[in-house]
């Protein structure tokens, strides 16, 4: 599940960038403009969170330093704008993302915890601690 939520991620990636960079009239329209911004951020957040579950800060700078560098690459084209407001509903939404999927991951945990409660505190059998019987 990693491989491929890391995939995602790189998907989901270029796909934000292709349409955060191209002409206006290149960028696919879904709908509002900015739920499309959110819904595209909390799924790149998503697909980060479970392609990397152990590197929560990690993940949170990548995708608002991901917002803030394409929202500024904008004023590169003459036809785009960069502006802090989409720039902050963008990084706000790939946080939201974040936390969605650490709120999933915790679940899956406590669900497969209460699947199988005797193997949360067994303690390591002696040939597996190091000491030999």
């Amino acid at each position: 599940m990693i491989s491929i939520s890391r995939l995602a991620a790189l998907v989901l990636l270029a796909a934000i960038t292709f349409a955060t960079l191209s002409p206006i009239q290149m960028r696919p329209h879904l709908g509002d403009a900015n739920v499309e911004r959110a819904l595209a951020y909390i799924l790149f957040g998503l697909a980060l969170t479970f392609g990397f579950p152990s590197r929560l800060v990690q993940t949170m700078l990548f995708v608002c330093a991901v917002a803030g560098v394409l929202e500024l690459l904008q004023v590169i084209d003459p036809g785009r704008h960069a502006r802090l407001q989409d720039g902050l509903l963008k990084a706000a939404a790939g946080l939201i993302g974040i936390a969605m999927g650490r709120l999933i991951l915790a679940a899956a945990k406590r669900a497969a915890a209460r699947r199988n409660p005797g193997n949360r505190d067994r303690p390591l059998s002696p040939t597996r601690s190091g000491n030999p019987t």
